[in-house]
Parts: C-alpha cells; structure tokens; sequence
C-alpha cells in the first residue's frame, strides 16, 4: 500500500467520523436544503486548514512539553460546542425561516477547535508531527479536497434524511437533534479530557 493511498484511506476514515463539524453539516443540509448549506465548506475548509497550521507549525512542540495545555485546548473546545448546541437548541421556526439554522461563522469555529484536527496534524499529515508546513503543504492540499467530499456528503446525508421524513420533518426538530449531539460530543471531550488528566 502506497503512502499516498494510505492518507486517503486513513484521513476519509477520520473525516467521515460523526463528529461536531458532521453534526452541523448534516443539521443545516436538513434545515436549509444542500445548495444553500455548501457554502458551509468554506467555513469547514478555512478552519481545518488554520487550525493544523497552527499545530503543525506552533502548538507541537508546546503540548509537547506541557500536557495542561493540550488538556485546556479540548476543554475550551468542549465548551464551545456546549455553545453551538444551546444557540441550535434555542431556534424558532421564525428565526429558521429568516436566516437558515447554522451559520458560516459556527461551522469555521467549531471545527477551528475539533479534536480530529489534533490527529490529522501529528498522526495523519506526513511531516506534521516534525513542524515542516512547506513538506506537509502537498498533504494538506490534498486534504483539503477530502474535506470538501465528506462535508459535501454530510450535507447531502442531512437533506436526504429531511426529504425521506416528508411533512412530518421540520427544521426546528433537525436543529434540535444537532443540538443533543453536540451536547453528547462536548460531553465526552471533556470527560476524556479530564479522565485522561
């Protein structure tokens, strides 16, 4: 098995994973229909992109030599998503008809602090673990291509599961169920955060 097909296989696997980002993605394909949530991608792509950067390039040598850090970031990005799931949570039916369910901004910040971009940068990216952006750039940019794939499914999975519900589906209740799952996700980064201390 070549490198090259190694990463593919390796990082679909990790991006396709339910996760916060997934979580969004799907509740705004169900809540606002696929065209108008793959603007989302954008968001997702910009903060993937940022985040392994900056791991790459700064935070590994950092978490490296203090542990307490590493373990502040996951939880700080735990409760973020405790943020996100209360804002969905709190939707109406009006605030959905006027502006759609997720946003641009939420999409970027949350997967800006998704623990998956901590794998991708030191286990997944070749070169990442040794902090050399210009080695790893190749790598990223063909990531960059698998994120736009896999986001594009979640939103595609999300709106299929809105359409397969028919009258009985409402945006509201999508928004809802992103909500509880993000919950369940900021839940379990801390606690393993915390349990692993």
């Amino acid at each position: 098995m070549t490198d090259e097909f190694s990463f593919i296989i390796v990082a679909l696997a990790l991006l396709a994973t339910p996760g916060p980002t997934n979580t969004l993605l799907a509740t705004s394909g169900a809540a606002s229909g696929f065209r108008k949530s793959l603007v989302l991608l954008f968001g997702e792509f910009l903060g993937y992109m940022i985040a392994i950067a900056f791991l790459i390039a700064a935070m590994g040598p950092i978490v490296a030599r203090m542990p307490n850090f590493g373990l502040a970031l996951r939880i700080v990005s735990g409760l973020y998503l405790l943020h996100v799931a209360w804002k969905l949570w709190g939707h109406t039916e009006e605030m959905l008809l006027r502006k759609g369910g997720v946003s641009l901004r939420q999409v970027f910040v949350t997967t800006l602090l998704n623990p998956k971009a901590l794998i991708l940068a030191f286990a997944i990216i070749p070169f990442g673990s040794t902090g050399d952006i210009g080695k790893s750039a190749p790598w990223l940019a063909a990531l960059s291509l698998l994120i736009a794939i896999v986001g594009s499914c979640w939103i595609a999975a999300g709106s299929a599961l809105q359409k397969g519900m028919g009258a009985t589906a409402s945006a509201l209740k999508c928004c809802r169920a992103g909500a509880i799952v993000l919950t369940l996700f900021a839940a379990l980064i801390c606690g393993t955060a915390i349990a692993g201390r």
